[in-house]
């Protein structure tokens, strides 16, 4: 794995050096041998308006809301992925991939994957792709169980929807090494 200091490649890259390889952008369980043992990670789940930024504990036993990002322009918004997982130390990127219930992609898997391959040229952090079916609908559900105003669901569904991506990741990858 390339020693380079994170910032370091993303400097190099921001002025066009370009030396750095990109991330891998592999499912989540391929992902996972490019992620040290420890560290954090942040799972996001990607709109159309906002993207929901969720991370995990160093151990990677629980995912925790950050915020939800209101998108302008691509540099801007991965300008602000990159910044918090620099502030959280985080190792890697847990991306929801919106799979239809067939198994199939759509134009919403596809526009998911463009966003993947644009950040993962901006970072070493390999970007595991985790499937997010029905997550917003369960995340929805569950708030309006908690009796959730409108309003208020419309402004923290995407932070939750990232939470809910991010620790079904963490069980699964905890499952594959035996701790649950």
């Amino acid at each position: 794995m390339d020693a380079t200091p994170i910032g370091l490649c993303l400097t190099a890259r921001a002025h066009g050096k370009g030396w750095a390889m990109p991330a891998p952008i592999l499912p989540l369980i391929e992902a996972a041998p490019h992620w040290p043992e420890r560290g954090a990670l942040v799972g996001l789940d990607l709109g159309t308006k906002t993207i929901g930024v969720a991370v995990s504990d160093p151990d990677r036993r629980l995912a925790t809301g950050v915020e939800t990002i209101k998108r302008k322009q691509f540099k801007a918004d991965a300008a602000r992925l990159l910044a918090i997982a620099a502030e959280r130390s985080a190792v890697g990127f847990v991306l929801g991939l919106p799979i239809n219930m067939d198994g199939s992609e759509g134009p919403r898997a596809q526009s998911t994957r463009a966003f993947a391959r644009n950040l993962a040229g901006l970072t070493t952090l390999a970007i595991g792709l985790w499937d997010e079916r029905l997550s917003t609908a369960a995340v929805e559900r569950e708030l309006i169980g908690m009796d959730v105003s409108r309003a208020r669901r419309a402004e923290v569904i995407d932070e939750h929807a990232a939470i809910f991506i991010l620790q079904g990741a963490l069980d699964r990858l905890a499952k594959l090494r035996g701790d649950r």
